[in-house]
């Protein structure tokens, strides 16, 4: 088991994969007590021997520079391979402004090959390499040195077992002329915005029931300034205070420390200091929104005036054609996008790219009267109506 602590390893080990077609790549971090990830091991491997193949490159090591692994990244001749990819590529983009070029992500590839919705690492290594995996270190502080032996082969095993994954997946997506679906859907897993999270937009996240313009516009600022916050001090967004405390506070209006005090939620740390400030501050910036910069709740989809029989329809269509696909209907439609295009909305994933050849044409089909539905032994086929 090679363990790679220095700068010069890790350029030695990144100079042999690129002379391979790809490299499994994956991550261990901690993100308990900061806002950012902090990146405590990468595993590597490439195609051959695990004993030469595969590392374990430890970021904490003292010197150690990650750029012969970016350059890696940088090399379009390399498919980098991950599991459920999200989190690990934030990591790599945040620290380098980089994400992985070209990229295929495991997970997305199972589920356009029928494998199901979001399925897991270990329920592929059952099913395609069949081998078992000791999931015993999954709960390691990641960040304590030294690492047992039992930890680092636990590590080690996310990118070994990928290796057979991927070529696995690989051909079945290019035997089904696939490989345009998974490059649609790794779209937002390559895009900086995905990443990108800006502190403006964060009340947009926060669940509410209450549609007040001038509620809202206390609520997004408050938002905007735990967001800032917790960026600028890399503390998570909950160490600050909490969503229903965000909420408490949008609607009790405080407007100095005293009556931050009568707060129910508010952390205790947050009723004076830096936080009591900022969060004065902020309610005074939403009372003192114009009118005419208050936010807009979208209500569209409340106002939608769905036909039901035709909705369930719809979700027959789909379980037909994702069967027949082997395809999971998660992944072609959405519930709410259902409805919407039971409502007469156009404007819907389902009828782009891929997804319409699958359901999305036959579902205009289907709204549009041109087509009905009907049982052909144990399957639901359409019928032309026309």
């Amino acid at each position: 088991m090679q363990t790679i602590t220095s700068t010069e390893g890790l350029a030695a080990f990144c100079e042999q994969a690129k002379s391979h077609p790809y490299v499994t790549v994956d991550t261990e971090f901690l993100r308990e007590r900061t806002y950012y990830s902090q990146l405590c091991l990468i595993q590597l491997a490439f195609p051959g021997p695990e004993a030469t193949c595969a590392a374990i490159v430890d970021p904490l090591a003292e010197g150690l520079s990650l750029e012969p692994l970016y350059d890696l990244f940088r090399d379009t001749s390399v498919v980098k391979v991950f599991h459920a990819a999200r989190q690990d590529l934030e990591i790599f983009f945040v620290d380098a402004g980089l994400i992985p070029e070209p990229l295929f992500d495991t997970q997305v590839a199972a589920m356009v090959c029928g494998f199901g919705e979001q399925v897991g690492y270990e329920t592929l290594v059952r099913k395609i390499a069949h081998h078992p995996l000791d999931k015993s270190s999954r709960f390691t502080d990641w960040s304590r040195r030294p690492l047992s032996d039992a930890q680092l082969k636990y590590a080690l095993a996310d990118v070994t077992h990928l290796r057979e994954i991927y070529e696995y997946l690989a051909k079945q997506i290019k035997k089904a002329g696939r490989e345009k679906w998974v490059e649609e859907e790794l779209g937002i897993l390559t895009s900086p915005d995905t990443y990108i999270v800006q502190p403006d937009e964060a009340w947009q996240r926060v669940r509410t029931r209450t549609s007040s313009g001038r509620f809202l516009a206390i609520l997004r600022e408050l938002a905007k300034f735990r967001e800032s916050f917790a960026q600028t001090r890399n503390v998570p967004r909950n160490r600050v205070y909490k969503d229903d405390a965000m909420v408490e506070l949008a609607s009790t209006k405080p407007l100095n420390a005293q009556d931050l005090s009568r707060s129910r939620l508010l952390l205790r740390e947050a009723r004076k200091g830096e936080i009591a400030d900022g969060i004065i501050a902020a309610v005074k910036a939403g009372m003192e929104c114009p009118d005419s910069d208050l936010p807009r709740p979208d209500m569209s989809a409340e106002k939608l005036q769905v036909n039901p029989a035709l909705a369930d329809l719809l979700r027959v269509l789909l379980k037909a054609k994702s069967d027949t696909a082997g395809v999971a209907a998660k992944l072609i439609a959405a519930t709410s996008e259902l409805d919407a295009l039971a409502a007469g909305l156009r404007d819907v994933p389902s009828l782009h790219g891929w997804r319409r050849d699958v359901f999305g044409a036959d579902a205009l089909r289907l709204c549009d009267g041109e087509i009905g539905l009907a049982t052909k032994g144990q399957k639901v086929v359409t019928v032309d109506l026309r």
